[in-house]
């Protein structure tokens, strides 16, 4: 095969991916990259595996990023020059270093030096006062139950600057500031950490409409939307207002967060706390209905850590259950594997979660080289109530959500359609994570690799969704027939974007392509964020076949 200098490696790599979401994409990216790295195409080499990174991401298996970043880096060593012209890809490069050493956290697979490596290589880069670097070196100390050195680190995070563009989303950096001062046994703290992005969100008293309580924590956040806020960082809270003796607080918070965690399957994490609260406020009924409904998916979890921390606040309710007299009642339990499904006790069911969340604390024990995690789940098994529940009363907001204001209509939740409009485009732009720009007529405009990709809403309603791709790489206006033959050929072989030639009249080519989409009857936040990934991946490929015309 050849390099993508003569079309063949580059068309490859196009074609994967345009393949679906899975093990064969992910094979053959993989092929592509070793073949770029034995003709001695670090360009390809690098395309092929910035795919297989984001590729694994989505596929929720952060793990397997480690070993592609890790080559990126050293073809990036090989060929100093490569990412010189290409700031926007060596922020990705780094971000994408960032979520490797966030994938330790997640699973033992990842081995601590493999981690560390890549940790030190980004403070040699960045230093160790930004702050990705700042609250990696907090979390690993923290992991491994080194609270003083995890201390140290809080307070260069605490005082960097929070919108560094490596860094994960700055709306959610008080929710993971809180979890870590909510561990050090600092509820108040954490409560105060948690404030920017609670602002408007948790009152005791009637709740204000959803559209301003939005608009007040995404100003307070200094972030204009996170899409995993209010109700992450209401989770967050659910332990601290226990332990301060805010019940009804944790009562509603706990309300509001479930409607939206029980079902989205990037929330499995934060069912622990929803489970810890029902245990430790006395919501006992409660919780047992939430194990219930969500005991399905433990047996396929995010992750080891989200599936041990599941299990432990699953033995600790029911442990609380039997010593309350409700030890005897049955619970089913799916079938997975080699275990048939069957109609479980409760005392039976909580010495099976205690099992798995103590076997998955010593595999993560064993590869740190220390006993904090199975100290902390041993310590989560021992709690007891905190609080006496709130009155039946309050507890009745569990079955009923209030209506929203009428005249002011709340924003969708992700499956629910909604017309299209500018505010919902920039909110699944900002889903991605990745930097863009807002022309003056309102246009959003973003790069990927070799692709600028303009956003923007189209038709007299401006219901239709249009995405128009530019490559970087032009070609002299001589070459006119073969810039016409690709674009042919691209068209033919290939369902998106729809490319042609544009001649601005200075002598050269620029190959663009496009795609529109109309949403005259409605679209759902979640599939507008499909469209607009399928809109990038497809035009940064694209784009790529045009930069590898020889």
């Amino acid at each position: 095969m050849t390099t993508a200098r003569d079309r063949g490696l580059a068309a490859a790599l196009a074609d994967a991916r345009d393949r679906p979401d899975g093990e064969e994409r992910c094979a053959e990216l993989e092929r592509i990259a070793s073949r770029a790295d034995a003709t001695g195409d670090p360009r390809t080499a690098l395309s092929a595996r910035f795919a297989l990174v984001e590729a694994y991401l989505h596929l929720g298996e952060r793990w397997r990023t480690v070993e592609p970043v890790r080559r990126m880096r050293e073809t990036a060593a090989r060929h100093p020059g490569l990412l010189d012209a290409r700031p926007d890809e060596l922020t990705r490069l780094r971000r994408h270093q960032r979520q490797a050493v966030e994938a330790l956290f997640g699973t033992p697979r990842v081995g601590l030096d493999q981690a560390r490596s890549l940790l030190d290589a980004l403070a040699g880069e960045l230093g160790e006062d930004v702050a990705p670097v700042a609250e990696l070196r907090c979390r690993v100390a923290d992991h491994l139950g080194d609270e003083p050195a995890a201390r140290r680190a809080y307070e260069r995070w605490s005082a960097a600057d929070a919108a560094d563009p490596v860094g994960g989303c700055p709306g959610c950096a008080p929710a993971r500031r809180a979890e870590l001062l909510a561990g050090w046994g600092e509820p108040e703290a954490a409560l105060a950490a948690l404030a920017p992005a609670l602002t408007g969100w948790v009152v005791p008293q009637a709740p204000s409409t959803r559209r301003g309580e939005r608009e007040a924590a995404a100003a307070a956040a200094g972030a204009a939307v996170c899409t995993d806020q209010p109700e992450r960082a209401l989770a967050v809270g659910l332990l601290p207002w226990l332990r301060v003796g805010a019940v009804t607080e944790a009562a509603r918070a706990h309300v509001r967060a479930y409607r939206r965690h029980r079902r989205e399957r990037a929330a499995f994490g934060l069912l622990a706390t929803h489970l810890r609260f029902c245990a430790l406020g006395g919501y006992l009924h409660r919780g047992l209905e939430v194990l219930t409904e969500q005991l399905p998916r433990l047996d396929h979890p995010a992750d080891d850590l989200s599936a041990m921390e599941f299990a432990a606040a699953g033995a600790l309710l029911c442990g609380l259950a039997a010593e309350a007299g409700l030890g005897g009642r049955r619970i089913h339990r799916p079938g997975h594997g080699s275990r048939p499904a069957a109609e479980v006790d409760v005392a039976t069911l909580g010495a099976q979660l205690q099992a798995l969340a103590t076997a998955l604390a010593g595999s993560f024990d064993a590869r740190n080289g220390t006993g904090h995690q199975s100290g902390r789940i041993a310590s989560w098994l021992a709690e007891r109530p905190l609080a006496a529940p709130v009155s039946l009363a309050a507890e009745s907001e569990f079955d009923e959500e209030p209506e929203p204001d009428p005249a002011e209509p709340g924003p969708p939740g992700p499956e629910e359609p909604a017309p299209l409009d500018a505010a919902l485009l920039a909110a699944a732009l900002d889903a991605r994570g990745e930097p863009y720009t807002v022309e003056p007529d309102g246009t959003l405009v973003g790069r990927w690799g070799e692709a600028t990709i303009q956003f923007r809403l189209l038709g007299r309603r401006c219901d239709v969704l249009h995405a128009r791709v530019v490559a970087a790489r032009t070609l002299p206006a001589e070459r006119r027939a073969e810039a016409y033959a690709f674009c042919n050929a691209w068209n033919h072989d290939r369902l998106l974007p729809a490319a042609y030639v544009h001649e601005p009249g200075d002598g050269t080519l620029v190959l663009a392509a496009g795609v529109s989409t109309d949403l005259s009857c409605g679209v759902a936040p979640a599939q507008l964020e499909v469209l607009v990934a399928a809109a990038v991946r497809t035009g940064a490929a694209y784009a790529e076949a045009v930069a590898a015309l020889a």
